[in-house]
Formats: C-alpha cells, sequence, structure tokens
C-alpha cells in the first residue's frame, strides 16, 4: 500500500466531510467509515517501529474500559494468539512480532486483547505499506469481530428457519425436515397434519391484528405442548400450521393426535380481557401411501384439509384417493367455467312466486343454470362452489343480474324479480353501482327488483353488511333474507337490517303437513314476527299440496316450489304472466306417503345404480340424486321398492339434489319398507 496508508486517507475524508467526493482516497474513506460504523470489521495502523498510530474507535474503547492506552504500543502488545493460555502470548508475540519485523504479510490470525475481556474473539491480518518512493511507512492491516458474526449468524439462521411471530419452525425448516424424513431409508412412513384455523379471521377483523399475533402464539405454545417430541411443528403463514412426524404412519395414532389437537385449540383463549374461542380442521397424508416426495405429500394434505373444512370444520381428515380425482374434475371445472359467460353457456330459468292469498304470480326468482357442453345442464350446487373458490362468482352474479332486469322489463304487468346475491357481491362496495346500471340498462323501475342475501353472507360482517343494504335500500330495490332459520343469527340479522321479505329455509318446509311434526310451530312462529315487523314470507322448496295447503293456513304471504311446476325461460314466464291465470302448476293431490330412507337400485338408460327411497307413496316415490337436472324430466326409470320388485316409472321433477317419480301403474305399499304391485 502507498500514499500514505489507512490513517492519512481517514484523515483526508474526516477534514472535508461535506466536500463532494472526488479521489480515490474520498471513496476509499468513506467505505473505511461505513464497515467500522456498521460491520463487524475493524481497522488498525502502525508506524516504521510497529507502535499503533490508528485503531479504529470501537476497539479501542475495549482496551481504554480495561484502563490501556493503545496508541503508542507495540501491536505485539496489545494482541495476543488464542489458545493456551501458558504459551499463547509468547507465541504471538514471536508470530506477530516475526513478520513486523520481516516485514511480511499475515493472515487471520485468531487473536484476544491482551489485559482485555476473555469474552472477545478477533481475527486479525496486516500487511506493510510503503510511501510513494518505495520507502517502508509502517502496517496497516484489519480485524473481524467472530463472537459478533457468530452471533450475527445464529441470528440471520433463526431468521431463515423460525417463524418471528410464534418461534415454530418456518416454511423453509418445515420443508427441509420433511425432505429427509422421506430420505430415510427403511423408514415406517411420514405422517403430515395440515391445519387451519376456523375462525381466526373473526377476531382478526373484530379485535384486532395485535390480538390475533397475540392468539397465534397462545396456539403455537399449546401445539408444542400436544406434539411434544413426537414432531416438528411449524407456521406456514397466516392462520396456517404443519406438523412433521417422521417414522410415524399409523393412521390410529394420527387420528389419537389430530383429535388431541382440535379439542386443545378449541378450549377457550383469554385475550386482552376478553374470551376467544376459535376451531381448527385438520387434513393428514401418510408416506409412502400419499406420496413419496415432499411436493405430492403436501399436495395430498392440503386435499384432506378441504375435506375437513367441506365436512363442516372442527373435523380431521384423512387423504384418499377420490379428493385427488375430485380436485382434477373441479380443475378442469373451473377452467371450463371461465369460458361459460363468454361462449354463451349460461342461462337463466325463471320460478314463480305465488300468493297464498289467491294463486296469482306475485313475482319470479332468477335461477342460473350452465348448458354445459359436456355433461348438460348443470344445476348451481354444480358449480358456484368452484365460481367461489376462482373469484368468478362476481362476474356470473353481475351478468345474471343485468339479464335478468333485461328479461323482467319485457315481461307483462309489474311482477318482481328476485335475484340471487353472493356474499362476495355482498361485500364488494360496488355493488350499488353496479344495480343501478342494470336498472337504468333495463329501464326497470327499482321497486320491482329484490336482491336476496344469504344469512352466511350478512353473518361475515354484520356491520358492512347494514351499511351495503342500506346503500341498496337507498336506490329503491328490496331486500331480502335467503334461507331464513338455516343460520346462527337470524332474529339479530332481522333486527339490524332493512328487510322486505324473510324466505324460509325450506328444511322448515318438510313435514310442514305432518301432524306431528314441529315445522308447523316453527313457520307459525316466523310468519307471526315477520308480520310484526311488516315483511313479506316467502315458503322455499314446497313441493306437494298438502304442504302448500299447511303453509297457506301458518300465514306465509307467497310460496315457492316446484308444487308450482318446474322454472321456466324468460317467454315462458311471460306468457304465464299475460294469461292472468289465477294458478299455475299440477294441481293434483299427494297419494300417502311412507317415509323409508332406504338404500334402492334404480335403472335409468339401460345402467343401474344406487340411490336412495326418502318418500315412497302407491303413484309414485322420491329419490336422492346428485345428477338428474331440468333435462332428465320425463325420462324413463325404473326402481326397485323392495324384494326385488321392479316398477316403471317417468321422472316428473328434479333439482336440489332429488327427483320425483310417477309410477306407470299403482302399487301397493307395505310400510315396513316393502311395495308390490297392485293385482
Amino acid at each position: 500500500m502507498q500514499g500514505g496508508g489507512l490513517k492519512a486517507t481517514l484523515r483526508s475524508w474526516v477534514q472535508r466531510p461535506t466536500e463532494p467526493m472526488s479521489t480515490d482516497s474520498d471513496l476509499h474513506a468513506r467505505l473505511i467509515h461505513e464497515a467500522e460504523s456498521h460491520g463487524h470489521s475493524w481497522f488498525w495502523q502502525t508506524d516504521r517501529q510497529g507502535r499503533i498510530d490508528y485503531l479504529s474507535a470501537k476497539i479501542a474503547t475495549i482496551f481504554t474500559d480495561a484502563g490501556i492506552d493503545p496508541f503508542g504500543m507495540p501491536l505485539s502488545d496489545l494482541l495476543r494468539i488464542a489458545g493456551d493460555p501458558a504459551d499463547a502470548q509468547d507465541g504471538g508475540e514471536r508470530t506477530i512480532a516475526f513478520h513486523m519485523t520481516a516485514r511480511t504479510p499475515f493472515t487471520d490470525y485468531a487473536v484476544s486483547p491482551v489485559g482485555g475481556p476473555d469474552a472477545h474473539s478477533w481475527t486479525v491480518s496486516g500487511s506493510p505499506f510503503c510511501d510513494r518512493f518505495g520507502r517502508f511507512e509502517g502496517f496497516v492491516g484489519s480485524g473481524s469481530d467472530e463472537a459478533a458474526i457468530r452471533s450475527s449468524d445464529a441470528a440471520i439462521t433463526r431468521l431463515a428457519l423460525f417463524d418471528s411471530l410464534t418461534g415454530l419452525a418456518n416454511r423453509q425448516r418445515l420443508r427441509r425436515s420433511l425432505d429427509q424424513a422421506l430420505a430415510q431409508g427403511g423408514y415406517a412412513g411420514t405422517g403430515l397434519l395440515l391445519l387451519d384455523l376456523d375462525r381466526f379471521k373473526a377476531v382478526n377483523d373484530t379485535l384486532g391484528h395485535p390480538t390475533g399475533d397475540a392468539l397465534l402464539q397462545q396456539v403455537a405454545r399449546r401445539l408444542l405442548q400436544v406434539v411434544g417430541d413426537a414432531g416438528l411443528v411449524g407456521r406456514l403463514g397466516g392462520d396456517e400450521f404443519q406438523i412433521v412426524l417422521p417414522r410415524t404412519a399409523d393412521h390410529g395414532e394420527l387420528a389419537t393426535l389430530a383429535q388431541a389437537v382440535i379439542s386443545t385449540l378449541s378450549q377457550p383463549y383469554f385475550l386482552n380481557g376478553a374470551s376467544v374461542s376459535i376451531g381448527c380442521s385438520i387434513g393428514i397424508a401418510v408416506s409412502p401411501d400419499h406420496g413419496t416426495c415432499p411436493d405430492t405429500l403436501v399436495a395430498s394434505a392440503d386435499l384432506a384439509l378441504y375435506d375437513a373444512k367441506d365436512a363442516g370444520r372442527g373435523v380431521h381428515r384423512f387423504f384418499r384417493d377420490a379428493l385427488r380425482d375430485h380436485s382434477r374434475s373441479r380443475s378442469r371445472l373451473e377452467q371450463e367455467l371461465r369460458g361459460a359467460i363468454a361462449g354463451d353457456q349460461m342461462r337463466i330459468m325463471y320460478q314463480p312466486v305465488v300468493a297464498t292469498r289467491d294463486g296469482s304470480i306475485t313475482g319470479f326468482e332468477a335461477l342460473v343454470r350452465w348448458q354445459h357442453p359436456v355433461h348438460g345442464t348443470l344445476q348451481p350446487a354444480d358449480f358456484v362452489g368452484v365460481a367461489e373458490e376462482c373469484g368468478l362468482i362476481e362476474a356470473i352474479g353481475e351478468w345474471v343480474l343485468r339479464t335478468a332486469c333485461a328479461d323482467a322489463a319485457t315481461w307483462p304487468g309489474e311482477p318482481r324479480l328476485s335475484v340471487n346475491i353472493a356474499a362476495a357481491q355482498l361485500g364488494s362496495p360496488a355493488l350499488p353501482a353496479i344495480v343501478t346500471n342494470a336498472l337504468a340498462r333495463a329501464r326497470l323501475q327499482p321497486d320491482r327488483l329484490e336482491l336476496d342475501v344469504a344469512e352466511a353472507a350478512v353473518l361475515r360482517d354484520m356491520t358492512a353488511a347494514a351499511a351495503r343494504c342500506a346503500a341498496l335500500k337507498a336506490i329503491g330495490v328490496r331486500i331480502a333474507l335467503n334461507d331464513f332459520g338455516a343460520g346462527q343469527a337470524s332474529l339479530n340479522g332481522l333486527r339490524r337490517l332493512p328487510f322486505d321479505r324473510i324466505k324460509i329455509d325450506r328444511s322448515y318446509v318438510r313435514g310442514v303437513a305432518d301432524v306431528d311434526g314441529l315445522n308447523a310451530a316453527a313457520i307459525r312462529a316466523i310468519t307471526t314476527l315477520a308480520n310484526a315487523l311488516g315483511i313479506d314470507t316467502t315458503a322455499k322448496g314446497v313441493e306437494y299440496h298438502d304442504e302448500a295447503d299447511a303453509i297457506r293456513a301458518l300465514g306465509c304471504t307467497d310460496i315457492q316450489g316446484f308444487v308450482y311446476g318446474a322454472p321456466v325461460a324468460t317467454a315462458a314466464a311471460g306468457r304465464l304472466l299475460a294469461t292472468g291465470a289465477a294458478e299455475v302448476g299440477l294441481k293434483s293431490s299427494r297419494a300417502q306417503r311412507t317415509r323409508m330412507l332406504r338404500a334402492a337400485a334404480i335403472e335409468i338408460d339401460g345402467q343401474r345404480r344406487q340411490t336412495r327411497i326418502r318418500d315412497l307413496s302407491t303413484t309414485g316415490a322420491q329419490i336422492d340424486t346428485i345428477d338428474f337436472g331440468e333435462d332428465r324430466i320425463g325420462s324413463a326409470v325404473r326402481i326397485d321398492v323392495g324384494d326385488g320388485e321392479w316398477v316403471s316409472s317417468t321422472i316428473r321433477w328434479a333439482g336440489d339434489g332429488r327427483a320425483g317419480l310417477q309410477f306407470l301403474s299403482p302399487i301397493v305399499v307395505d310400510r315396513r319398507t316393502t311395495a308390490r304391485r297392485k293385482p
């Protein structure tokens, strides 16, 4: 090194700190200053006799605190080679002094300060430097604080492998642990649990993120207590956790652990004086049965977790092959659904809403259908869930709203139009503007539009739902609470939101005509409450006339269901309104039913399959089905009504997972569960 050494370089910068850098010396000085201030390195310089004439301030302070003035002292008197205390200082003096005398460089000697605290562990390097004429000026060098470097490395490692909030393993460490577990030869297997907290978002939204963070920390402690040394517990992010269990493949053991986790995490938490309750859903995958590589095993556990959530949450589920098949099917359905609107595959059918007072049609509910090019007509239950997951439900909902408003504007008279609003739509601030635009483009009066809001959508955020409904009411549209009675806070919703109508869930309609049932009392209570609040009531899913008669007597204002026929296209809806008929649909009475709830075989298109009979009468039956859509109405079906007795029938209605069959000839029903043809 030439040009005056480190000390001169620093002096040139210190004397001119505000001047712009224009020389190499300025740049070097600034770099040295930054390294001294923010790094673990320090610098030193000696004169020709090896005495210190420059030392970084943070190192000089260590000596002065120990009562030693380092300046003017030989470097070999300040540093000793780290090692055996009996000979370290002599060895250090000989080694460093040798290099100083021989004017040769040295590198990375492990040293500690003479007379200073033993806790310091340094490495030091040095080289001779000369002036511009080649004359020896002294040594210049650097040192590193190895203890600080090790501490920094440990902190970096912790950040790289541990979750900063909970202290649990993070995603990277979990992946490393899973890699190692699966790479072991001859192992019994590895269990993988994926956890998702139920109702955690509600805690964050209502109590704030600091409380949510405190809750996650308590969850982490409980998980560590339950799992113990059996496996590695980690947090993937948000409210998602993972447990890796090497050499644990027994389904019984994993199920027991999963249930213990669910039970423990479901106990109340006490945060800032408040008691908070959440839940947990768990998906489980086991190697090698469910995957032999990390990505496959994680994907399998993820599918199992979705299955647990679909099962109602608060449960655990193991992966099974059917889940992967279902996932692939849903993935294909999602891709096809993205092109359904642009491909003009969506259809709207209109179900009549009939007044109980005189049987007149008061309006129609818009029901979306997907005319799939391969699978035929698909019901909402077949694709709405997929649309919600992939973010298409708002686009589909807006298309239904605009199309239905345009259709309703062409109908004679002024019937009301009922359109379902998804939770994602209700949560969108743009909804009032979308509704206003749809009404304006269709030239439809606002009071003819009734927006159906599901209880689940209201419960997500009651305050936001109330504000959104108020904005919609300001436009002039009506608001209906859909599927009333199916949720947890119906009365609270009625109190806080400006509803014009209650649509009673079909679960109350089933069996309303049974004299021993409780559904009639429930419906009477609902209608009495609604009348007191000035709210209309509609009973949904009415299929038989004895049900319709009972509902009419219980005070409902409107009826909706297959008792008045299947949903129709917009042109047919216009014709029904134009006829002015007081009543619509097939008005035959229902024969005495026998509730069976038993498995049965049916044959359609030459293929046999299993179903379940729900109601059986002399003239027909109601069965469970997952794929009989409206396109199947009129199809011929044979059904085993008991003891191998096959009866020919015709599908008269289908939808919502059920179908109604009409027998070609009456049968005799044995109420014990069998049936036979009438002689």
